[in-house]
């Protein structure tokens, strides 16, 4: 698969709220075989089954080129800081567009591998801000819904502008 695979905002299927994975079986394997394939041609560092068109609750992140990448399957936040912190954020679905988002600096989060196997991490910083991104992604929540209306508002006419002068 290629990045050409991706949803583009505003596809409201990016506002889907994703399915639990029941089934740990081959096809999931491949879905997130595809989905792996995907972020890579879009070098991206998370990516979720929705962006492309899976309606499952399956989330890649990959921190930095060359490092594995890891599958949570049916994430969900346990715990998150009260402290909050700033963090710039944009979708390979809006490519182009960036924008600060604030978030709590650090998380918990359960989730299950590709076998089905319970697990919990904790993460800080730009990582807990990137778990929370593509949850938010599972739950139907684009990230430009965390900014105020006018910040949203001025993402949604830049992306606009950009889309047509590509073409």
């Amino acid at each position: 698969m290629s990045a050409d695979s991706l949803l583009i905002y505003p596809d409201p299927r990016l506002r889907r709220v994703a399915e639990p994975v029941t089934r740990f079986d081959a096809t999931l394997s491949e879905a997130v075989g595809e989905l792996e394939a995907v972020m890579q041609a879009a070098s991206a560092l998370g990516l979720t089954l929705p962006h492309i068109g899976w309606p499952l609750r399956v989330v890649l992140l990959r921190m930095e080129p060359g490092e594995p990448t890891t599958t949570y399957v049916n994430p969900e936040i346990v715990w998150a800081s009260l402290e909050r912190g700033p963090q710039s954020e944009g979708s390979v679905s809006m490519p182009g567009i960036m924008d600060v988002v604030e978030r709590a600096v650090r998380v918990r989060v359960r989730f299950q591998d590709l076998a089905g196997a319970e697990r919990e991490e904790e993460a800080d910083g730009f990582r807990a801000a990137c778990l929370q991104h593509e949850i938010d992604q599972l739950d139907g929540i684009f990230w430009i819904d965390r900014l105020s209306r006018l910040r949203r508002e001025r993402a949604v006419k830049r992306f606009a502008q950009l889309r047509r002068a590509a073409l």
